[in-house]
């Protein structure tokens, strides 16, 4: 069932039952209020019976058009009148009935129409009571006509006087009102059903059309499409949404094909070392002992780099899409540990510095991903003690304001290769000599994206460059923060430096 047809069948539902509701306490309402009458008139013509006033019975007297007056009724008249009565219990002249119940049960009519009521054990309660003046009413049925009946205890041993009313015209009224509440249900219903079923079709419409392009991205596999975006409703934002997401799919998509085709031709070189030197390999015993050793060390650097290339894509692949979870991370222990580890490989000396500015700004303490920062840090000082290498000169990083600078005095960076050098395989032509995989930077960008921030690479004054990233200011965190830690690895609060040695425990 369509999401329209549940609409149209939902407002017709809701239209069912609310003119329902109305029509059956608006007949109830009307039912009540007639009765409320005619008991009325029952106990005004039952006071005026114990009175004695019995020509509350006499029939209507006709007072124009030679009909006859007051006490003239043909008695011929009468008598058909009286036959009919007693036949079918109906006389439209006489609309009251009268009797008297006796204490024992026996009736005795008293006037009105020509037919006796019926006698319940209620009323024969009545009629034996010694108090005068309690009641009873209901609806009673004398052959095919309905009545109104009121019973009045007279009290005394006198029995009880029975009043009753045809109700034949209360009862056709009602059942018209009942017919019309019918029809107008029906109506509304019909009216509610098409309303909905226009409205749900309005509603819907952009949501069909939404959930047509969804379908034709499922079954082609394209996700460079627009959707149009109208107004500013819920399906406004869904729409607005959706188009993100298939922006975002298409980049994704864009940047896994770009990955996979660099990746490729990355591992196209040591895959043909490897395969050569394995061919040579087949002829080992006919090399002599140095060029065993030099086709062994080969074999070992290439599988060694083909090792990191591959480590590197992994990090990669998953620098923005871990499951890793943010948490506040001090950027100055996370550069004291990296700092540190890259001693141990490298045996250079590494400085770490806050920055004064910093200090006061809570720009060290962030929300982020610890591992995911560490090997940001780690890649710049590794890729600076590669650059770097054999100078006598530490290496530096300083922190501030959520931005991490790695300095160091190397041949420096080309302008021209400034904004180049965070690609994916990027090497300029003075590197390609150098080891490496040339992914380190590029996660170094992912990282700093993922965190809000951007990249930068520039000459360093005095020779040398300056390479790092920032952190975006939305997630700095104050010093306050649960999590902050007061002495961390990188020596005295902020403001503080700290020197890692060679021979430095």
């Amino acid at each position: 069932m369509s999401l329209r047809t549940r609409f149209a069948l939902a407002f017709a539902v809701v239209a069912v039952v609310v003119a329902g509701l109305v029509g059956f306490l608006s007949y109830r309402a009307a039912s009540d209020r007639t009765t409320e009458e005619i008991d009325r008139s029952l106990r005004t013509a039952a006071a005026a019976l114990v009175a004695g006033r019995t020509e509350v019975l006499a029939p209507p007297v006709a007072s124009r058009g030679g009909a006859p007056g007051p006490g003239e009724a043909d008695a011929d008249d009468d008598a058909d009148d009286h036959d009919d009565a007693r036949s079918d219990g109906h006389d439209g002249a006489r609309p009251l009935v009268a009797q008297i119940v006796a204490p024992d049960g026996t009736v005795r009519f008293l006037g009105g129409r020509a037919v006796t009521l019926p006698v319940s054990a209620v009323d024969r309660t009545l009629a034996a009571s010694a108090v005068e003046g309690a009641t009873a009413s209901r609806d009673v049925r004398v052959g095919r006509a309905g009545y109104r009946q009121l019973t009045t205890a007279l009290g005394r041993g006198r029995g009880a006087l029975q009043v009753a009313t045809d109700a034949g015209g209360s009862e056709r009224v009602l059942a018209g009102t009942a017919r019309r509440i019918v029809w107008v249900t029906a109506v509304v219903v019909v009216v509610a059903a098409a309303v909905g079923w226009l409205l749900a079709r309005r509603i819907t419409r952009r949501l069909v059309q939404l959930a047509g392009i969804a379908e034709e991205v499922s079954a082609s596999g394209v996700v460079e499409r627009e959707v149009p975006v109208h107004g500013r409703d819920e399906v406004g934002r869904l729409s607005a949404a959706f188009t993100t997401m298939l922006g975002r799919l298409a980049a994704a998509r864009e940047a896994q094909d770009r990955l996979v085709q660099d990746a490729a031709h990355e591992l196209r070189t040591p895959l043909t070392s490897l395969r050569t030197n394995a061919s040579v390999l087949k002829r080992l015993d006919e090399l002599s002992p140095q060029a065993r050793a030099r086709l062994i060390d080969d074999v070992e650097g290439e599988t060694r780099e083909l090792s990191h290339l591959v480590d590197e894509l992994v990090e990669l692949a998953l620098s923005r899409h871990g499951d890793e979870a943010d948490e506040p991370v001090e950027l100055t222990a996370v550069a004291a540990r990296a700092a540190e580890r890259v001693r141990r490989r490298t045996g250079r000396t590494v400085r770490v510095e806050v920055d004064d500015e910093g200090a006061g700004s809570s720009g060290t303490l962030v929300r982020g991903r610890p591992r995911a920062l560490d090997r940001a840090v780690t890649n710049l000082l590794e890729n600076a003690a590669k650059f770097d290498e054999g100078r006598s000169e530490a290496l530096e990083v300083r922190i501030g304001r959520g931005r991490v600078t790695v300095a160091d005095r190397g041949p420096g960076i080309d302008p021209r290769d400034a904004e180049r050098v965070f690609d994916r395989f990027y090497r300029a032509d003075a590197d390609r000599g150098l080891p490496g995989s040339g992914l380190g930077l590029a996660i170094v960008r992912d990282v700093a994206e993922g965190h809000g921030g951007t990249v930068f690479a520039r000459e360093r004054p005095g020779g040398g460059a300056c390479v790092g990233f920032t952190v975006g200011e939305e997630r700095f965190l104050p010093r306050s923060e649960p999590g902050h830690v007061g002495d961390s690895p990188a020596g005295p609060s902020m403001g503080g430096t700290r020197t890692t040695t060679p021979g430095a425990p």
